[in-house]
């Protein structure tokens, strides 16, 4: 296991007063507080940035909010005149990002967020269809957030069209704002689809929806 190197805390040192003449012992006492200051200090920011994060050195103490997020269950549109928030109802890693009631992905930090998320979406239609996904924050539509993806028609009736939508989005939060993604299709035949565990070969499940949130930077 690596171990991080001890952080602390520089403070600055209390520097004896110079005297009329020049004294020695006084010379190398304020040398050995100099000394000690810029020591701490260079381990300090090795502790914070040095590059050699193998060897126990840097980031380690760098913490930023961050969040995994997942939907098991299928979503489907009732009709095709309605906007439908799009659900998360399952957190693979979280720290300082949440979801709260199954759509709301919230932060506890302020902060510019990048929102990066990938929609499984499945056509059972004859046609062509049309999917607009866009971003809410705190229950307001955010402006020119809005991207619209084509699916194919199905092969057959047991043989649907698939796309992944995929979004990438900055957006700034204060402490407990939330965002939300939201979706409506031009036919109820398309659907924000899960699939379980497969084989032949073996592969994991795949989730309805993938989203992941991180801290791109504070904000004045």
């Amino acid at each position: 296991m690596v171990r991080q190197p001890d952080l602390r805390t520089p403070q600055s040192p209390n520097l004896p007063l110079a005297t009329d003449a020049y004294n020695r012992g006084q010379q190398e006492q304020l040398l050995r507080t100099l000394r000690l200051y810029f020591n701490t200090l260079d381990n300090t920011w090795q502790a914070l940035l040095s590059p050699e994060i193998d060897k126990g050195l840097g980031g380690g103490y760098l913490h930023f909010p961050y969040g995994s997020f997942y939907d098991t269950t299928d979503q489907t549109a009732a009709n095709t005149t309605t906007a439908y928030v799009i659900g998360l109802n399952s957190t693979t890693y979280s720290n300082g990002v949440t979801i709260d009631a199954g759509t709301k992905i919230t932060v506890a930090f302020r902060g510019a967020y990048n929102i990066q998320s990938g929609i499984q979406l499945k056509n059972t239609t004859n046609s062509s269809q049309d999917v607009d996904i866009w971003f809410r924050k705190n229950g307001t539509d955010i402006p020119n957030s809005n991207s619209r993806f084509g699916i194919p028609a199905r092969s057959s009736s047991g043989n649907p069209a698939h796309t992944i939508a995929a979004l990438n989005f900055i957006v700034e939060l204060t402490v407990d704002d939330y965002v939300e993604l939201v979706w409506c299709t031009s036919d109820v035949g398309v659907v924000i689809e899960q699939y379980p565990v497969d084989t032949s070969p073996d592969r994991p499940a795949t989730p309805s929806i993938i989203l992941t949130t991180t801290f791109v930077s504070r904000i004045d």
